[in-house]
């Protein structure tokens, strides 16, 4: 068997909604909605710790949350795991290469890739990214990542007004396309590009920006259940909840959309250099994001919690064109899924043996998961199947249950509704068997969710040098 090559497009901070081929009234992303025409578009994929760094360790070791140990957001601790995707890939004949970001620590781990060119915005000592050497070099040190000059969490909008050839979005996809061109020609090759975009800070080219300037955005979905959150923002650095005035608002959305129509355009170029090279025939092309942005949606910002647009994420898989998975095109899939299943997606599509440790299934196969556990450091924790979700929040003790197939903004939350308490009741018990087999944590007693408690953003064991 030819093993195929995987071009994995793994952009940060992208809504699952925000694709035209996902019904989006207002962003156009041709190229995505290319590649789930002649592919597969998963409709329910959801991220096991609805920020970077968890979410990426599932990704990496094809493990859950608990068993990786990452269950919430911490800087500075070591990626030391010995079965990660790309070394499994790497030692079964791979050339590994990965442009943009990783949120490894330390940021040069390599973790099985032999290859990289950096995206970071973030600082360790003795540490510049490759971008950033690069741009001041092209500058001569007048062209500032707008990454390094605000914070990368702020809502507050900066477009880019210098050459769009010097945005991070253009330098990781001229990256990717001059590290395959300088591929091993006689190896199969898997290419990550972690665009750190759409992830703020909100600087899209100004051209980009531009193009929304007239155009009716759709109301922004506050659920009844949202009120304690309606209060003025008041830090431009950092935001979690609070409601924007209404035209801040929506000068913050269309420059977050315009992020992704550019993006969509990058990932144009990459797909055109794939075209004209004759990679098409026999190259997996795959896009899924590691978490959402809530983008104001019920008066809250960023990601973390449990609310779809934090935690649901975009995934489309286009396999090689007239190969053996012509089947596919322009199939949609309902099941439920989450990144962890990727590791033994791609193991299985390169033919080699998936590490006993992977706790994720292959996705192209018949396998079948029953619902979605995530959750995030210290207090949410959450279950669904992507047509019901139960959130419950430890340290205050307070449920949510949402309906999704029928409210899928999740404007209601069903939790006291009569009609409802079988459904409840039921997801309830699923996080309660889930949380059971973690007693370490102390979220379960005598089956029962315990009301106070916590878990760590990291395992102890993560922790030991």
């Amino acid at each position: 068997m030819q093993q195929p090559n995987i071009l994995f497009i793994f952009p940060d901070q992208w809504r699952s909604d925000a694709m035209g081929c996902a019904g989006h009234p207002v962003v156009r992303t041709p190229y995505i909605d290319y590649l789930a025409a002649n592919g597969i578009r998963y409709t329910n994929a959801y991220t096991p710790v609805p920020t970077c760094i968890g979410t990426r360790a599932s990704l990496a070791t094809g493990m859950n949350q608990s068993k990786h140990g990452r269950l919430g957001y911490k800087d500075g601790v070591d990626w030391t795991y010995e079965h990660t995707m790309m070394r499994e890939l790497r030692d079964g004949g791979y050339q590994t290469m990965l442009t943009g970001k990783t949120h490894f620590h330390p940021a040069r781990t390599m973790c099985g890739f032999e290859k990289m060119s950096l995206y970071s915005g973030l600082t360790e000592p003795g540490f510049e990214s490759d971008y950033h050497t690069w741009l001041r070099e092209k500058s001569g040190g007048l062209v500032r990542d707008t990454c390094l000059e605000m914070s990368s969490n702020s809502w507050v909008v900066k477009p880019w007004t210098e050459s769009e050839s010097l945005h991070p979005n253009t330098w990781t996809t001229d990256a990717t396309i001059e590290l395959i061109q300088k591929r091993d020609p006689l190896r199969p090759f898997f290419m990550q590009v972690g665009y750190h975009r759409p992830h703020p800070p909100l600087d899209p080219p100004i051209e980009w920006l531009r193009r929304l300037d007239n155009v009716d955005l759709p109301e922004v979905p506050i659920g009844d259940w949202a009120d304690e959150n309606d209060r003025p923002v008041t830090d431009p650095h950092s935001y979690d909840y609070g409601r924007l005035p209404a035209q801040v608002l929506d000068d913050v959305r269309r420059a977050y959309f315009a992020q992704i129509m550019h993006l969509d355009d990058q990932i144009g170029r990459l797909l055109n250099h794939c075209r004209r090279n004759g990679l098409m025939k026999n190259t997996w092309i795959v896009f899924m994001s590691d978490h959402g942005e809530l983008l104001g949606d019920h008066h809250m910002w960023r990601k973390v919690v449990p609310w779809e647009g934090s935690a649901s994420v975009p995934l489309v898989m286009m396999p090689p064109l007239y190969g053996e998975y012509k089947d596919a095109v322009g199939k949609v899939d309902d099941r439920c899924l989450t990144h962890a299943d990727i590791m033994p997606t791609f193991l299985k599509l390169a033919g080699i043996d998936i590490p006993e440790c992977v706790d994720g299934q292959d996705i192209l196969g018949d396998h079948h998961h029953e619902f979605i556990h995530g959750e995030h450091a210290p207090h949410w924790q959450y279950v669904t199947d992507g047509k019901e979700k139960f959130a419950w929040q430890s340290t205050t003790g307070k449920q949510w249950f949402f309906d999704l197939t029928n409210d899928p903004q999740e404007l209601h939350n069903a939790i006291d509704d009569a009609d409802k308490q079988d459904r409840v009741k039921l997801w309830q018990q699923r996080l309660i068997d889930t949380l059971a087999t973690r007693p370490q944590d102390g979220l379960v007693k005598e089956g029962q969710l315990v009301t106070g408690s916590q878990t760590p953003a990291v395992r102890e064991f993560l922790l030991k040098k």
